[in-house]
């Protein structure tokens, strides 16, 4: 068994048994895999792929228990290089991270460049996508962190650190109704459409649950993954925006009206996490803190050693977080 041969399983899995495209990403032929895999299959006495003349069609059960220690043991190699790097070399290496477009649109831009100033060395890639997504790269060890507010508690081999705090605001056009009444309520809202985040994105559920709460059912017209596309349907008159308050920019968005919509919902918080054994090289535990202040090395270092929900949840009590 060669560690080659695990890698190339993983891979072929994680592209969706293509194996003509896994070998384009690793730069090799796609008969070299093929027959890697073969004779590593041959070698263990089980099929992991099943097959229909030369295409894979389907990880065998056999295969789904091999590739899960497969990652596990991938992932152990990955953190064998980490700490060498670490102490051959503190500030090189590459940090990569998963989030979604409102973290890396409105809060992280700042953190970021400030991060490469100090660590020009460090490659740092971003990738997007939904809060489920991003969990999943961060508990498969695709990525380092995972920075997302819903999906992420669906994982227990994540360790979660909250970070911050925040709640909604309600963005329209100037002549619009609500800009009149005395008092903003969810009745009011629900009495307009709505233009809002996707289900499982940026706290949505937060939305949903205040006006189940109030007996109210909202007309949402539109949904989009994008701070910035909702902003664009509200400026069509397709109905009341709800968004992120981080999403609203005075400067560029001055031709809406902001109504703060903060005693309508419950805030969100937002959360940094890593997958279980991860080894945390110098430069993260800055990043960490950079992002997230109260996320000292010391504290991070305590997260880590948590060994339950219960005792991490412990641990945060009694810490006041930034409120955006």
């Amino acid at each position: 068994m060669k560690l080659q041969q695990l890698r190339y399983i993983w891979e072929v899995a994680h592209h969706d048994l293509n194996v003509s495209a896994t070998a384009q990403s690793l730069y090799t032929s796609q008969p070299g895999i093929s027959k890697q895999i073969r004779l590593l299959e041959d070698e263990l006495g089980v099929e992991i792929f099943s097959r229909s003349g030369k295409h894979l069609t389907r990880i065998t059960p056999a295969g789904e228990a091999i590739l899960q220690t497969t990652g596990e043991i991938l992932r152990k190699v990955e953190s064998i290089k980490q700490v060498a790097q670490e102490f051959s070399n503190d500030k090189k290496g590459s940090l990569s991270l998963a989030t979604t477009h409102t973290q890396a649109r409105y809060l992280l831009p700042g953190v970021i460049r400030n991060f490469i100033e100090r660590y020009p060395e460090v490659a740092l890639h971003m990738h997007q996508g939904t809060p489920m997504q991003i969990s999943e790269m961060a508990a498969d060890g695709t990525v380092d962190f995972a920075i997302a507010t819903e999906a992420m508690e669906l994982f227990s081999d994540l360790i979660m650190m909250p970070c911050y705090e925040w709640n909604r605001t309600i963005v329209v056009p100037k002549d619009h109704p609500l800009c009149q009444v005395s008092e903003l309520t969810l009745e009011e809202v629900a009495k307009h459409p709505i233009v809002t985040y996707v289900f499982g994105f940026t706290g949505r559920s937060k939305l949903d649950e205040a006006f189940m709460v109030r007996g109210l059912v909202p007309r949402i017209v539109f949904t989009a993954a994008d701070a910035d596309v909702i902003k664009t349907y509200v400026r069509l008159g397709l109905g009341v925006g709800i968004i992120a308050k981080m999403a609203y920019d005075e400067q560029l968005d001055d031709d809406l009206v902001a109504l703060d919509a903060s005693k309508l919902f419950q805030p969100s918080i937002t959360k940094i996490g890593f997958r279980r054994g991860t080894f945390i090289r110098g430069f993260m535990y800055e990043f960490i803190e950079s992002f997230a202040p109260h996320l000292s090395r010391n504290m991070v270092e305590e997260a880590y050693s948590c060994t339950s929900k219960l005792e991490l949840d412990e641990l945060f009590q009694d810490i006041k977080l930034p409120v955006y």
